[in-house]
Formats: structure tokens, sequence, C-alpha cells
């Protein structure tokens, strides 16, 4: 199993927010480095660590961590995990959503369009994988995909490439296709937005996250926070309406939080990283 070496973002905005104190029970919903839970630990929390991809949960239980408990999960079955442990109600809730460092930099894991590897993209082991999706979906269908995880402005082009080009097997051939069909004139890499929607949908990300936050509203002790971070619009508005909307989650960030000028230049993954924090007010809904 590969050391650690992943850099939590926003961690001590992220602690600042949660408020941890000695002796709270919190859940972090997307383990990965562990590097957020370390941190939990380290101020005297204890820790219900998530996370759905089992390489993660043996990378974690090599650091024997105390005060933490780990469920190999997607988040978005928090409710019925807690439940299974005999947990009625926690302090806190940290989610650091989207693509960890360790998916991006292993090429098996097909999630990056730079490096060569299987177009898989899946977090866990039970989704359809991305070479499905890209092989066997309709024109439409892929159209809309890409048009709707990835706001891709060029989506009925690539789609149509896509199809025209299948079958398709690898990152580096999906990334070709993608970069011929716009142009070859984009800032950045061109496939960025396509492999993002194609890893948001094959992972469903977004109706994960809309039952964490339910979750949240149901499992958080009175007073109990919840804490956000996100990397794209799409997760950001989700988390926006459903705290604009909530009657029992009360926002305590006005404006999302954002990395420093300073951890931005040393974490690059920073500079899209947005925070939002609430509290619960009242009873369960």
């Amino acid at each position: 199993m590969e050391p650690l070496s992943h850099t939590s973002v926003l961690l001590p905005e992220a602690l600042h927010w949660l408020e941890v104190r000695p002796g709270g029970l919190y859940v972090d919903a997307t383990l990965g480095g562990a590097g957020h839970t370390q941190a939990i630990v380290g101020q005297g929390g204890r820790v219900v660590g998530f996370d759905q991809d089992p390489q993660a949960i043996a990378r974690v239980q090599a650091l024997h961590l105390p005060h933490l408990t780990l469920v190999q999960a997607n988040f978005r079955d928090l409710e019925p995990q807690l439940q299974e442990l005999g947990i009625g109600a926690v302090d806190g809730i940290l989610a650091d959503l989207g693509v960890s460092s360790f998916h991006l930099d292993d090429p098996k894991r097909g999630f990056s369009y730079r490096n060569e590897g299987p177009l898989d993209m899946r977090m866990g082991s039970g989704e359809s994988t991305a070479a499905e999706v890209v092989n066997t979906f309709e024109v439409d269908e892929l159209a809309d995909i890409l048009r709707i995880y990835g706001e891709e402005s060029k989506a009925g082009r690539i789609a149509r490439a896509i199809v025209a080009a299948r079958p398709l097997t690898t990152t580096t051939q999906l990334a070709e296709v993608v970069r011929k069909a716009t142009g070859f004139r984009e800032a950045g890499h061109p496939a960025r937005r396509t492999f993002q929607a194609l890893r948001i949908y094959v992972n469903d990300e977004l109706g994960a996250l809309k039952a964490l936050l339910a979750a949240s509203e149901r499992v958080l002790k009175p007073g109990g926070r919840l804490v956000v971070i996100s990397f794209h619009s799409l997760e950001d508005r989700v988390v926006k309406h459903f705290l604009r909307d909530s009657v029992v989650l009360e926002p305590l960030t006005k404006r999302p939080v954002v990395a420093s000028p300073k951890e931005q230049q040393e974490n690059p993954r920073a500079r899209s990283a947005k925070l939002r924090a609430a509290q619960k007010v009242g009873g369960t809904p």
C-alpha cells in the first residue's frame, strides 16, 4: 500500500467551522487520506470515517489512529450506517467533496486525462464504468451528461465525436477525441469538463450529496455543525440552495470560504475550493 501523501484543503478553516471539542463525535464523510480526521482526533474528537474505496480504508487502517471507527460505504448511506453502529446523533459532519489526489494520481483508476489508464472512474466498485457510458450511450444521452454535469458548451459536438470514435478503452483515447472535437483552442485541457461530467455521472455524486445533506438534518445534535468543501459550481450550488431552504440548518457562512493566496499557491487544488458551514438550530424536520 502506497504511503499517505495527501494535503487536505482548507484544513484550519474546516476545523474552525466544525468547532471540534474534546470528546465530541464527528463524521468525516470523505475519509480519503485522513488529513481532516487526523486533525479532529488531534483536537480530542472521536471520528466515524466513511469511504467507499477499500484502498482508502486500508491506507487509513495502517495509521492506527485512536478514537476512529472506519466505515466502507458511500456517505449517501450515512444514516443507516450510523444506526448499525448504534449512533443516534453526532456533533459534526465534514465532507470534502470530489475526487481525491489518490484517485487522480493512480492511472489504473481512470480519473485523469493526463495519464493513460482504463476508462473506469469508479470511486467504489458497484457502479457502471465510464467505458460503459461512452461506448453504449446514444449521442443525445452523452450530450446531456456533458452539458448537465460538465457544463460543457460543446457537448453535442463532443458526444458525436465520441460515438464516431467508438470503441474507446483508455483515458488518453477519450482525451484526444475531445481535444480534436473542440478544435484545440481552449485554455487548459479541453477534456477537463468531459472527464468531470463522466465522473459525476458514474458515481452519482450529486445524488449522494443531496442524500448526505438531508441526513445531516436528522443525525446532527442541536448545535451540531455541518461543513462542506466543494470544488465546482454544481456541488456548491446544491449545498447553497439546500442550506438556504432548510428549516433545521442555519448557515454560518454568508459567502463561501475560500483558500488563502498562500494555500492556493502551495496547493493548486485549493484554488477552486469553497467551504460552507451550517449549524443545527432545531429538532428533526
